[in-house]
């Protein structure tokens, strides 16, 4: 019996590990506290005992690798550094050119920060479905500090939205195609998700609307065409499909997740919400009364929409420390550039530009399992607000 018992609990531990592989430390040190994830990889961690197991092998001070550290502020302390200014300095860490200087995605060729930023310049221009201020009115209300994102006080009396004009934005193909397909979802992780026939037509409309039936979704593939990254539109639309789409475990074994419901309808996962990082989603539940929004910890410089806010909410009972989502855009333009990102920086910090503002996009990949030839989901990426 003991030996059965040894061997349960060694089975419990290994499918703990197993379910958690994106809880480590790998690209995410120094980042603010994240609540989609069960320990953190920065300093606070060491203040509250809330680090990821490989923190001290990644991230501290002292570490002659780039596992980890691409993108890291510099520290005049380290031996070695892990941004783009350290080939400059003749300072890298032996492993930075493997490890970081990549962007190569598909077999194409390198996708540098500077293209990254000019062809986002070009999607934000071709955004022509997003809100305008006659069709779209928030009330951010309470700006708090970063520290005090886990405060769980409700802080904003009013409703973060005050005004959506859905007879002008939700007739329009995208946006239908979109609320089609946020109901499909059981946002409970650790239960099978049963996608039906219809499901899945909604997903190849949604995918058609978005990306084969507008400029913007267009001006993506001539960008990654050109890149060597797919040799036909049907190739980027099926990739597309499968990295977004396809279904793997966050918990338990079951296959109950997928990038797509993560960040465009949000999970629930340990207690909290995981994911959720799509407005229209956000506004839908609010409308309905399932949304309490509390405050907002970040609001991106941008004067007209699209915008980007860092947000506090209980989705029915359950708490968001920081929900950041790009507001007032498009669906194809939020499905567009956490693709471009994906694809061009996974698992790694993606630098745009809208409107002449730097937006950094963080998106991190499923590692658990695959599609095709060892391809890997998109496990999450939003919008990364920085710390304050």
């Amino acid at each position: 019996m003991k030996l059965i018992a040894v061997f349960g609990l060694w089975v419990t531990l290994l499918c703990r590990a197993h379910s958690n592989s994106l809880d480590s430390c790998q690209s995410r040190c120094g980042f603010g506290t994240d609540s989609d994830f069960s320990c953190q990889c920065n300093p606070s961690c060491e203040r509250f005992k809330d680090c990821c197991s490989d923190y001290e092998e990644l991230c501290k001070v002292g570490s002659t690798s780039c596992k980890g550290r691409c993108n890291e502020k510099y520290n005049s302390q380290n031996k070695c550094h892990c941004n783009s200014k350290c080939t400059q300095y003749n300072n890298c860490c032996s492993d930075y050119a493997d490890v970081c200087n990549g962007g190569e995605s598909g077999g194409g060729s390198v996708i540098t920060d500077a293209e990254l930023k000019s062809v986002s310049e070009a999607l934000y221009a071709l955004d022509s479905n997003r809100a305008s201020a006659s069709q779209l009115e928030i009330d951010p209300q309470v700006l708090i500090s970063g520290s005090q994102t886990g405060s769980q006080e409700d802080l904003s009396s009013r409703r973060f939205f005050r005004f959506v004009d859905e007879g002008a934005l939700f007739s329009r193909p995208t946006y239908e195609a979109l609320l089609a397909l946020l109901d499909n979802y059981n946002r409970m992780t650790g239960q099978t998700e049963d996608v039906s026939s219809q499901e899945k037509g909604e997903q190849d409309v949604f995918l058609r609307e978005a990306m084969s039936n507008t400029e913007l979704g267009r001006e993506l593939f001539a960008f990654l065409y050109t890149k060597g990254v797919y040799t036909s539109e049907e190739e980027f639309i099926y990739d597309l499909k499968m990295m977004w789409f396809g279904l793997y475990s966050r918990n338990n074994g079951k296959l109950d997740s997928s990038g797509f419901e993560h960040i465009f309808a949000g999970e629930i996962k340990g207690g909290k919400v995981s994911g959720f990082h799509n407005w229209i989603q956000f506004y839908l539940l609010e409308k309905r009364g399932l949304l309490n929004y509390y405050s907002h910890s970040f609001d991106g410089p941008w004067t007209t929409f699209p915008d980007v806010l860092g947000m506090q909410f209980k989705w029915d009972g359950y708490f968001k420390q920081v929900g950041s989502a790009v507001i007032g855009c498009s669906p194809e333009f939020d499905f567009a550039i956490y693709s471009l990102c994906y694809i061009a920086r996974p698992g790694k910090q993606c630098r745009l530009s809208l409107g002449g503002e730097e937006l950094i996009i963080q998106t991190y990949t499923w590692n658990n399992s695959y599609y095709g030839d060892g391809k890997k989901y998109i496990g999450t990426a939003y919008p990364a607000t920085p710390r304050t």
